[in-house]
């Protein structure tokens, strides 16, 4: 079958000579068109990520075009034709070239689109889609992965990423397109004169500006402290470089020094490869520049800003301490619940949101300001719908929401997570603990003193290709077959497998429903407070392990991690 594809690319005139010409060069590779045309790629719960180039397993443009006609009749057939589509890209190579295929295919198809002037961050487009009143929005981006990667977001008029049912409809669209030539498509000229492409910029941006500061709590700390903290931040080649400094200098923060040698945008990423706030590496140049300024922090965004990375100063020791995701959310969870509890604006049907595989100390904190917590699957999205059925029924009043992926929303202004408000809300936090002769490592030691020692971390494992995906699937089944009793020397009290939407307890045998929806997870609730829980990831060849321990202090917590992270991992080697 993939031969007969890459034939049919080489011969149907559809396909432009700059693609039949990279795939002669690849005739005598065998494993390399196979790669390329096993498959389709995967049209997914919230769209398109992979490797750029020409097959049908490959993002370019005429993946791009059948994606979006997909989408283009799923609008079509919501009758949601008239609200039009916003569209964003980020830094990376072709993502203004996908940018403009998708508007003209959805131009062609009668739907009027609003293409920003120049790069924005996912949270941007997310606001303008509520904004501006349209059905969904397009972003093309591939958030955090290295620079061969180009992807596509899908967002309905929620602003949030695409969820059930709209997802499995869309894909359907996409899926039943098995003709490349029957996607539409018209010249830019065209669809300019006839109003259906326009381009959105400044007076966007600016009512985005707006809605942040709303969520400044403490005003009077930034200004005190304003040219006292000292903050190094870095855009890694991305497109928060624009609107963090923006933001950040509007509040009124002086001394913030951006890594000049990451600066601008570069698809290349050619200081870090791997663009990952997640990762030391993308902070090496931020944290050599750190003791320059004797900075109190310092941040990064991936390239569509939607995640933010910081480490902050611990000044006892003079170190610069890494925060993880799920660190960062507890600090902004903590700082802003406990400012509303001081002001005394905490509503009665308060909400902190959480995914699955965020850490349980969010629950602790939820407990003490005596608010609801909910947990979803993994995806912003699912925290995005959940904000949409407060909307719908009066139940619950949005206050913080976040996911171990360094991912967070201060607000619901959008629906998907903001590095850009991260940012302005570690920085205002960091100068109201300064005012207390307090850093925000200081804050932090303080929440583990308060809540409990919690200790979470993931490993993720890469299996590329088609092996790689057979290997995942078998891992998953394997642990399916029988669940597992004890982890690293813990009792395993209960298995919530989320693809049959049960949890069952491991000593009675009971079994009960599990609400949330199906989905390839399973889930182990561990003794003395600790879990793992395995997934495959869905924008990337990996197969995800998370885990989370609660020790008596960091020591113990980190030793506890450290047995529990090598037992799952030596578990699913053994599991294929």
């Amino acid at each position: 079958m993939y031969k007969e594809r890459y034939q049919e690319w080489l011969s149907n005139p559809y396909f432009d000579d700059e693609t039949k010409k990279e795939l002669l060069g690849i005739r005598d590779n065998e494993k390399e068109i196979e790669d390329r045309f096993y498959r389709d790629l995967e049209f997914g719960t919230g769209g398109l990520r992979g490797i750029m180039g020409a097959g049908t397993n490959r993002m370019n443009i005429y993946i791009i075009r059948k994606a979006t006609q997909g989408f283009a009749n799923y609008i079509i057939s919501q009758k949601k034709a008239t609200q039009g589509v916003v569209i964003a890209f980020d830094s990376r190579h072709c993502s203004g070239q996908f940018a403009m295929e998708a508007a003209l295919c959805l131009n062609a198809n009668g739907i009027k689109t609003y293409v920003f002037e120049s790069l924005r961050p996912t949270p941007v487009l997310s606001y303008a889609v509520r904004e501006l009143g349209c059905v969904g929005g397009i972003n093309v981006t591939a958030s955090h992965n290295p620079p061969e990667y180009n992807g596509y977001k899908v967002y309905w008029e929620d602003g949030a990423q695409v969820t059930p049912p709209h997802d499995t409809a869309i894909m359907s669209e996409v899926e039943s397109l098995t003709d490349f030539c029957a996607v539409n498509t018209m010249r830019l000229e065209e669809a300019v004169s006839k109003g259906l492409y326009v381009e959105i910029g400044e007076e966007l941006d600016s009512r985005y500006m707006g809605e942040l500061k709303k969520y400044v709590l403490n005003p009077e700390c930034i200004k005190e402290n304003q040219d006292k903290l000292n903050i190094i931040f870095t855009p890694l080649h991305g497109s928060g470089n624009v609107p963090v400094r923006r933001i950040l200098s509007e509040i009124g923060f002086t001394n913030v020094h951006v890594v000049k040698e990451q600066e601008l945008p570069d698809g290349d990423f050619p200081t870090v490869g791997y663009p990952n706030p997640e990762a030391r590496e993308a902070f090496e140049l931020a944290l050599k520049l750190a003791p320059t300024y004797d900075a109190d922090l310092v941040l990064a965004t991936d390239p569509d800003s939607d995640r933010l990375g910081a480490y902050v100063l611990n000044r006892k020791t003079g170190e610069y301490m890494a925060l993880t995701g799920n660190m960062t959310g507890c600090l902004l969870a903590e700082y802003r619940l406990g400012q509303m509890k001081e002001k005394g604006t905490i509503p009665e049907d308060g909400a902190l949101i959480k995914t699955i595989v965020t850490t349980n100390m969010a629950d602790a904190v939820s407990d003490y300001y005596g608010i609801d917590l909910y947990e979803e699957l993994t995806g912003f999205k699912y925290i995005g719908q959940k904000i949409l059925e407060f909307e719908k029924t009066g139940k619950g009043t949005f206050l913080f929401g976040f996911e171990e992926s360094y991912g967070c929303l201060i607000g619901d202004y959008a629906r998907d997570k903001d590095a850009v408000s991260a940012a302005m809300a570690m920085c205002e936090a960091a100068a109201y603990y300064k005012s207390l002769g307090m850093t925000l490592w200081d804050a932090l030691i303080g929440m583990y003193e308060k809540y409990g020692y919690y200790k979470d971390d993931i490993v993720s494992v890469t299996m590329k290709g088609k092996e790689g995906a057979e290997r995942i699937s078998a891992i998953m089944q394997t642990l399916r077959k029988n669940y597992l009793q004890e982890i690293g020397g813990l009792r395993v009290q209960a298995v919530r497998d989320y693809q049959s939407g049960t949890r069952c307890l491991t000593e009675s045998g009971e079994t009960e429903k599990l609400t949330l929806p199906a989905s390839n997870v399973l889930y182990y609730e561990l003794e003395e407070s600790s879990w793992v829980c395995v997934r495959p990831s869905g924008t990337e060849p990996k197969i995800k392990l998370y885990f989370g321990v609660k020790g008596t202090s960091l020591s113990d917590a980190d030793e506890k991690a450290l047995k529990l992270g090598e037992s799952i991992m030596e578990i699913c080697n053994c599991a294929f």
